[in-house]
């Protein structure tokens, strides 16, 4: 069995690499940092290949693809993503843009060049991970929650189509709330409530993506904010968002 993972330097991807290797699968992972990738592979039990590319850059995620299609990949996991916090009016266009390249591009691409494949053999999982972020309005973070709706509906929608064509092909979307992870430094924020742990994600997103669940939310908390949140009219929810997210201010 083989999985490839992407933004596995850290957080949710680091440890789902390494759980998936306890599993026994051997692992593909891609990131742009070298030696927290070496860290990696040195803490997993199984054969793990290193791909040091930047994946918010077109180019890359085809050539990802064209060196790995030959190789029968069972899971993809588009990991790598990252978040930016501030007023749209103030934060830098350049960064929004490689969000937009990161968090909705890449995993568009790879998802759409691994899944046919997949069909064609009729067996694979494609876990994308999202944020409950996707699942609201996100004034001061409104780039970074709109990628993670595109990529909720996107997988969504795929399912659908799998489900038409009766293919075994399985794709997932984790919708985590707050984790421990470098997401809270790189967006320049603090959780309002205690995050999840990193690990306890990453085994809890694996395992229900090998059991096929479409829509995989961490914790009770977010089950719960999740549910309430559907009563609630998108004015009122983008209002309590804002006032929430000006506390998350470091």
């Amino acid at each position: 069995m083989k999985a490839l993972i992407t933004g596995a330097s850290s957080g949710i991807g680091y440890d789902m690499a390494k759980y998936l290797s306890n599993l026994g699968y051997d692992i593909i992972v891609v990131a742009r940092r070298k030696e927290r990738l070496e860290k990696l592979s040195d803490e997993c039990k199984t054969k793990v290949n290193i791909i040091c590319k930047d994946l918010s850059k077109v180019e890359n995620c085809i050539w990802l693809y064209e060196q790995l299609k030959s190789e029968k990949i069972d899971l993809l996991v588009n990991n790598a993503g990252f978040g930016l916090f501030g007023d749209i009016i103030n934060t830098d266009l350049n960064k929004e843009l490689e969000m937009i390249d990161l968090n909705i591009k890449s995993v568009h691409i790879l998802t759409k060049l691994f899944l046919k494949d997949m069909v064609s053999q009729n067996n694979g999982y494609i876990l994308n991970v999202a944020s409950s972020a996707a699942f609201a309005p996100g004034p001061l973070m409104a780039t970074y929650y709109s990628t993670k709706s595109y990529v909720f509906r996107f997988t969504e929608s795929i399912n659908e189509e799998l489900s038409q064509i009766k293919s075994k092909v399985k794709v997932s979307v984790l919708c985590p709330g707050p984790v421990n992870t470098e997401f809270n430094k790189v967006a320049n924020v603090k959780f309002a409530f205690k995050p999840l742990s990193s690990e306890y994600v990453a085994k809890y997103a694996v395992d229900k993506t090998l059991k096929g669940k479409l829509i995989i939310i961490p914790g009770i908390q977010m089950k719960f904010s999740r549910f309430f949140s559907k009563f609630l009219p998108d004015k009122l929810l983008s209002y309590i968002i804002y006032h929430s997210q000006k506390r998350k201010v470091k």
